[in-house]
């Protein structure tokens, strides 16, 4: 196989083992409104859920990056694919609420890592050509996989109408799925490798943490606007838009879920055509702050407008699908190629401290203000807190803009 070939192949199985492990981190939201009446659940213990993915990755996800430097992505893909199996079976199983949130806990050390192991490996696979279109359709891997579980209470409504517990199970088998396809992607990197097919090879060299001082401005600008996006799209779209939208707009949970599914239906296409444009024009730092803009503009139309949330969904979709594919791709113009595995972890470790506060804060506002069905208003300051740390993303976008004003950045 040549190493065109065998890049191609990479991407696609590393993203069918995306697949799995977004299908399972969303597995949550449409379930949210069900677990609260069927078990109980606060809206605290529904975000604690998420939050709990992200904790462990305060830490680890970073020592996740320096393994990925030194035994390379492969394995550490498959390594990280059986931690997060083994994680949605135990949520599956799922009472008490702490043994469902120790699954959350479990799957979130496999998780992240893998995400950081999938991203180093298109960086080493497709450095110097078309790399950000090759991320792009990575990260529309993982968006099917929102996707489809966003529209499971659709195809499975079986599932879900026999309880709370076998839509789980459903996530844990799609989870094995991926384990599959991670283990086929260990072995083709380990057999290029030795055929001599791998241009791009890893450092091995030691990372000592003291270097993380001098990375770039750049770096800490685009950092920044990672942690501060992501800390909105994921707490408010997989862990309480379903739920907001059946309780504000009074939709059933299939309208809910498939208003829902809309951004991430969006990215799936999108996200290409904009990581094929960012490759073809450059201008990382104007399509980062178009992209932040956006995700202020949808929470305006959320909290203080009459609009359909229909009209939020587009916004935000668009900003998911043109963030990511600038954002990641741009650390490679930032970092050496033997660094880029604590640089994405360092930056997904501090990624994960904002999405755990963003899960907690949400939740605490929601119940302190007595959100739901009866009072939609309780709604209001959840909203009003995603919006602000949206128009906190679109500065640090900016201050990007600028740090390279002469450059295509």
């Amino acid at each position: 196989m040549t190493r065109g070939g065998a890049a191609w192949a990479v991407l696609a199985l590393t993203g069918l083992a995306l697949f799995g492990n977004y299908y399972v981190y969303d597995s949550i939201g449409p379930l949210a409104e069900q677990l609260t009446r069927e078990l109980g659940y606060s809206d605290t213990q529904i975000g604690t859920l998420n939050a709990i993915y992200s904790l462990p990755n305060i830490v680890l996800v970073f020592v996740g990056g320096i393994l990925v430097d030194r035994y390379g992505p492969g394995l550490v893909t498959f390594w990280t694919a059986l931690i997060c199996l083994a994680g949605a079976l135990l949520t599956a199983i799922g009472t008490p609420f702490a043994l469902m949130a120790a699954g959350r806990l479990l799957f979130g050390i496999g998780a992240e890592t893998m995400i950081v192991a999938t991203i180093v490996a298109l960086g080493i696979w497709f450095a110097g050509r078309q790399l950000a279109f090759a991320m792009a359709l990575s990260i529309s891997f993982a968006r099917v996989g929102s996707y489809a579980v966003d529209v499971s209470p659709l195809w499975a409504s079986g599932a879900y109408s026999s309880g709370w517990q076998a839509p789980l199970w459903v996530a844990a088998g799609v989870m094995l799925a991926g384990v599959i396809a991670a283990f086929a992607y260990w072995r083709l990197e380990a057999t290029a490798a030795a055929r001599g097919v791998q241009v791009l090879g890893l450092s091995r060299e030691r990372i000592e943490l003291s270097k993380i001082a001098h990375f770039s401005r750049g770096y800490w600008y685009v950092l920044a606007l990672c942690v501060l996006f992501y800390s909105v799209i994921f707490p408010f779209r997989s862990t309480f838009s379903i739920m907001y939208f059946q309780h504000t707009g009074g939709m059933t949970l299939e309208a809910a879920s498939l208003l829902n599914s809309h951004v991430f239906l969006a990215a799936v296409f999108a996200t290409p055509l904009f990581g094929w444009v960012n490759d073809r024009f450059g201008r990382h730092g104007l399509l980062l702050t178009l992209g932040a803009a956006l995700l202020v503009a949808a929470f305006y139309v959320l909290g203080a407008t009459k609009l359909s949330p229909g009209v939020s969904t587009v916004l935000i979709g668009i900003a998911f699908s043109l963030v990511p594919a600038v954002l990641w791709p741009a650390v490679t113009l930032l970092e050496p190629p033997q660094r880029l595995g604590t640089a994405y972890g360092f930056m997904t470790m501090v990624q994960n401290i904002g999405m755990a506060g963003a899960n907690f804060a949400a939740g605490a506002l929601n119940d302190a203000n007595g959100a739901g069905a009866e009072n939609p208003a309780g709604y209001l300051p959840m909203i009003e807190f995603f919006g602000v740390l949206s128009l906190l993303a679109v500065i640090f976008a900016a201050l990007f803009w600028r740090y390279r004003p002469n450059s295509t950045t």
